[in-house]
């Protein structure tokens, strides 16, 4: 059974930073696509960023994918060994504000689009940025 648990989100003043957390059990995480997906309130599931399983166990993770809104504040990388995945969200605007979550497979190609649903998913973490 896959499940995700994800965790680090809360409430931070715009311009702040955050790192969420994501634990993944159930499935090969070592060779297994990644991606952060949000939804804001009163909206659809948004594509955040996506990383690729990389080389192995042993490997820190491959290429990265940003969607444009977030790129070069946002950093995701993952840990194969511990079956993890991370998103380092910094300089955090107001129009951050969703719950985040993390789930298997590269969804880069909804950019733009929303999201019906996901294949799979956590509970999410709550981000909100607000003075």
């Amino acid at each position: 059974e896959v499940q995700l648990v994800e965790s680090g989100g809360g409430l931070v003043q715009p311009g702040g930073s955050l790192r969420l957390s994501c634990a993944a059990s159930g499935f090969t995480f070592s060779s297994t696509a990644m991606s952060w997906v949000r939804q804001a309130p009163g909206k659809g599931l948004e594509w955040v960023s996506s990383i690729n399983s990389g080389g192995g166990i042993n490997s820190g993770g491959g290429d990265t994918r940003y969607t444009d809104s977030v790129e070069g504040r946002f950093t995701i990388s993952r840990d194969n060994l511990k079956n993890r995945l991370y998103l380092r969200m910094n300089s955090l605007k107001p129009e951050d504000t969703a719950v985040y979550y993390c789930t298997p497979r590269d969804y880069s190609g909804y950019e733009g689009q929303v999201i019906d649903d996901l294949d799979y998913r956590g509970q999410g973490t709550q981000v909100t940025v607000s003075s």
